[in-house]
């Protein structure tokens, strides 16, 4: 009988225990931030329920080409190039 192996999938989480994720304002960027600090200036929290936990989940991937503006309105990615 030949075997069937399992598959094995590792997700990497986007920040350690401990920690939260953060966005910047009008970019890509995010960082991690210590559970109970404010995130500091230019970034802000992601909204509830859009908050992307391993990389390459959906809010990882849909954050990759949105972002919030000043006024805090959810706008795509401002092109570059």
């Amino acid at each position: 009988m030949p075997w069937v192996g399992s598959r094995f999938e590792y997700r990497e989480n986007i920040c350690g225990g401990g920690e939260y994720p953060v966005m910047s304002v009008g970019g890509t960027g995010s960082a991690c931030v210590p559970d109970g600090e404010e995130p500091p200036a230019g970034f802000v929290r992601y909204p509830a329920g859009k908050v992307p936990q391993q990389v390459d989940d959906k809010w990882d991937v849909y954050w990759d080409t949105h972002t919030p503006d000043r006024d805090g309105r959810i706008v795509d990615v401002p092109a570059t190039g």
